[in-house]
């Protein structure tokens, strides 16, 4: 029987299907703020998301590399030199990318870009076809990086690529950066400025990104940092990867072969460290890429994110004494369950007290501990081998962290208070002629962060909403031909409250697809394909953006009028 574990096997089966054309790798297009467009009856990709926020005047750009070419797996570097006509500070610095591959036959593949081991992009590559070369253009708002700009550095872009007789799609890629001058502000004016210092978490083999195969493997660097720290943070990527690319569609080792599916059970949680100690969680972002479960479910629209990763900033402020000490610490990160594997990156954020040469304090409440998801079996198997029923894997988490500061403007307490639900529902019916795997999952992040200064405090509240729903009905004919029928619904959701701000965006994408297979797995075809995203966002300083794409037969059929709006920069 086909099974969900085996679908990156679905993705090869399509590209040898194709039928390569002999077309030259081509320079990428690039895509302007000030110019998106939607090519309606296009099967190129198209995402809602919005483009980042930009000040009015022409910024300076760096060209980071130009037109590289992607075809083993070679890493690629690159110089940065600071733009000598914008010194900084910079109100906003902006990564931008555009990449392309030629048509023909070629696996999604992974894709960074890092400046000096700080990863500045972490996504991936939509699949072409016989008839269809994809073309996109990724940005990522990196101001809070921007002491990493200051000074000349070295880069790496990690795309590794396949080509030859059989994979014949060629990828290539530019990237910038964009500074927009801090007109009248010295660096530090505010409590929102970049970070005083970034640093990378790299593995001591110097490979990157990190690949950890199990639940005891790190992404892990040891740093003696300075010792005025007041504020900390990580930023973390956790990808899956080959046996763990469908996580959310594993189950316990014990039922693994009756129901055909990976084993490990279907939880997965970024688990972040200090010092060996528990520091903060980094839940797993379900993200599918354009070769997973079926193809033609992501062509036009991509999953969410598929082509662009959001990190999660996991808050490590109540560490800032500790990290201060003048002592070296060890900053770790995991993935519990981990089973083969996931790929990550870290990047490490410092915010200092200026005044301060040296502030003082320590951890007074850590709670974390480890997690300890349960699992709910509910099969039964028929005298015939048929099998039926639920599988339930769910985790339920709330902790606090504390800690404390002495700085140049008193005493600084930080309490970091967190509820992390994870619950996953599989039903399974497996017989001769059907296979059906119907899966509904949900994590939801709840913070508050509490910053006390003498009798005055400030609290944010954090959540974050990750639901997906993926269901499978395989239908076996007696010629041994296959019919395979999925709906995939993925959502991501982040608001922010605090006494003088709110913030919420909501990103969803919702596919449907009829798969036909012969009986070597080939794909001969699909049917009934549609598929739709919508993007909005909102905040209380009057910025918004709502945008919807409507997609069927794989082409874009309809994209609002909002969609070529962008959002304003805050004033």
């Amino acid at each position: 029987m086909l099974k969900l574990a085996t679908f990156p096997s679905i993705c090869v089966l399509l590209t040898i299907a194709s039928v390569a054309l002999p077309i030259r790798a081509a320079a990428t297009p690039k895509a302007s703020q000030d110019d998106r467009t939607f090519q309606i009856g296009s099967s190129n990709p198209a995402t809602a998301d919005p483009l980042v926020p930009r000040p009015h005047e022409k910024p300076c750009v760096v060209q980071l590399f130009s037109d590289f070419q992607f075809v083993n797996f070679n890493i690629q570097s690159y110089e940065f030199t600071p733009p000598a006509d914008c010194p900084g500070p910079w109100e906003k610095v902006v990564f931008t990318a555009d990449f392309s591959v030629t048509a023909g036959r070629q696996f999604d593949r992974s894709a960074i870009v890092d400046l000096a081991f700080v990863n500045l992009y972490f996504g991936t590559t939509p699949e072409p076809r016989h008839n269809l070369a994809p073309a996109w253009h990724v940005e990522r708002d990196v101001t809070d990086y921007s002491a990493l700009f200051k000074s000349p550095q070295s880069g790496n872009v990690i795309l590794g690529n396949i080509v030859n007789s059989t994979f014949t799609g060629k990828i290539s890629g530019s990237a910038t950066l964009e500074f927009y001058q801090a007109h009248g502000k010295k660096d530090g004016d505010d409590a929102a400025r970049p970070a005083d210092a970034v640093y990378p978490l790299r593995q001591t083999n110097g490979n990157e990104p990190a690949f950890l195969f199990t639940s005891t493997d790190q992404l892990a660097s040891t740093f003696t940092l300075p010792r005025n720290i007041e504020r900390a943070y990580l930023d973390v990527i956790t990808q899956s990867q080959i046996g763990d690319e469908f996580w959310y569609s594993c189950v316990p080792n014990d039922v693994a072969n009756e129901l055909q599916s990976c084993g490990g059970t279907a939880f997965r949680e970024g688990e972040v460290s200090i010092d060996g100690q528990p520091a903060g969680v980094a839940p797993v972002y379900p993200w599918i890429y354009t070769g997973g479960v079926d193809p033609f479910l992501w062509e036009p629209i991509p999953g969410v994110q598929t082509l662009n990763f959001v990190p999660y900033r996991v808050d490590l402020t109540p560490f800032a004494g500790v990290l201060s000490n003048g002592q070296p610490h060890t900053v770790g990160l995991s993935v519990f369950n981990a089973n083969n594997y996931f790929a990550a990156t870290a990047t490490l954020l410092v915010y200092l007290d200026r005044d301060s040469q040296q502030v003082k304090g320590e951890v007074t409440s850590n709670t974390i501990g480890s997690p300890n998801p349960s699992v709910r079996e509910n099969l039964q198997t028929d005298a015939s081998g048929d099998v039926s029923g639920t599988v339930t894997t769910g985790s339920s988490r709330e902790f606090k962290v504390a800690g404390f500061v002495n700085t140049s403007h008193g005493r600084v307490d930080t309490e970091v208070h967190q509820t992390v639900n994870f619950n996953n529902l599989q039903s399974f019916t497996i017989n001769s002629s059907t296979y059906v795997q119907d899966i509904t999952q949900t994590t939801e992040v709840a913070s508050r962060t509490i910053t006390r200064r003498g009798p005055a405090f400030f609290e944010v509240a954090e959540s974050f909403h990750y639901p997906l729903t993926l269901n499978l009905t395989l239908n076996f004919a007696a010629d041994g031909s296959v019919t395979q029928l999925a709906a995939a619904s993925q959502r991501f959701k982040h608001d922010v409250l605090t006494p003088f701000f709110a913030s919420s965006a909501n990103n969803q994408v919702d596919s449907i697809d009829t798969l036909d297979l012969n009986s070597s797995f080939q794909i001969t075809g699909n049917t009934g394909q549609k598929s739709s995203q919508h993007y909005s966002f909102f905040n209380t300083r009057g910025q918004k953006y709502d945008c919807s794409l409507q997609a069927e037969n794989n082409v874009l059929t309809s994209a609002t009028e909002g969609c070529t709006d962008t959002i304003k920069p805050s004033r």
